[in-house]
């Protein structure tokens, strides 16, 4: 691999140059928050245990600051980018500060949600610093769509990472938790601090590592009819499932059957409940109905 110029990645005047430069001033609507600091971005890469070997998918690189640390370890990157200012800038500021590995690098100008296939040969690590806004819609499309990344380190706001790793039984486990666990293990991986940012946003950082499962879960129910589930328990919080579920199951007294054949208490309320207990309940509505419609041929 050849090595880059000590001078590649950006500090905070190479940030705020490019961005004069481009007419570009962050936007809240994007929730634009452009890394200025070269050590986070490269602490981020080796949380990320990126390897020489990987195909790296970077959704909203912004100026380039983690798609330049990316580069100097990955076998390639692809990088998505919304914004058109940024998207046609991008290569540019890679060839001339990465010149080396410009070659190794790829531009997909297109919002990350409707993403459905990348150039190249296929991603096996998602690193990312993800807006604010949008990013746990985007995180799980992107493990949906590409069943080849194995490993992910997404950069989110604290709030939304302390939800994504939660456990059963945390006040803030929810929907991003039990979906986000449906795909891989989840934890915390560190904080990052405001003053790494610009602009500094109004709230804390922090990253979280997702790991494919080796094994899918186990289940006869679709992921579709499993999130249905998810959504349904969580809609209504302070609801038992029996009543949280009763318009997802047709009834409260259906609600309760399915409940009862996958071992969980009609009185439980989904923050308790893990994504396999979730997949159990989705399985027995499923088998009801086809029992229904056997029971109705002649």
């Amino acid at each position: 691999m050849n090595s880059p110029t000590p001078d590649a990645l950006l500090g905070p005047a190479d940030v705020r140059e490019l961005a004069g430069a481009l007419g570009v001033r962050p936007t809240k609507q994007r929730g634009q928050n452009f890394v200025i600091d070269a050590n986070t971005v490269r602490r981020i890469v080796r949380t990320a245990g990126v390897r020489d070997d990987d195909v790296v998918v970077e959704v909203g690189p912004g100026l380039g600051s983690l798609t330049l640390a990316l580069l100097e370890a990955a076998d390639r990157v692809v990088a998505v980018e919304i914004d058109d200012v940024l998207a046609g800038a991008l290569p540019a500021t890679i060839a001339a500060r990465m010149p080396a590995r410009a070659d190794r690098f790829a531009l997909v100008h297109c919002d990350a949600m409707h993403v459905d296939e990348l150039p190249g040969p296929a991603p096996t690590a998602l690193v990312a610093n993800l807006p604010y806004n949008v990013a746990v819609p985007v995180l799980l499309h992107m493990l949906d769509t590409f069943p080849t990344i194995e490993r992910t380190l997404v950069m989110v706001q604290a709030e939304v990472a302390d939800r994504l790793a939660a456990d059963p039984g945390s006040k803030v486990y929810g929907v991003p938790s039990v979906k986000a666990n449906w795909y891989a293990d989840v934890k915390r991986a560190g904080s990052i601090g405001r003053n790494v940012f610009w602009p500094a946003p109004n709230v804390d950082s922090g990253l979280v590592s997702l790991v494919r499962r080796a094994e899918p879960i186990k289940t006869t129910a679709s992921k579709r009819e499993v999130f249905a589930v998810v959504d349904a328990a969580f809609a209504q919080r302070r609801k038992t499932l029996r009543a949280a579920l009763a318009g997802w199951a047709g009834s409260a007294a259906a609600a309760e059957v399915a409940l009862v054949a996958a071992g969980v208490s009609p009185q439980a309320r989904g923050e308790s409940l893990t994504v396999e207990e979730f997949a159990r309940i989705a399985e027995n509505k499923t088998e009801t109905k086809a029992e229904n419609k056997e029971s109705a041929q002649p």
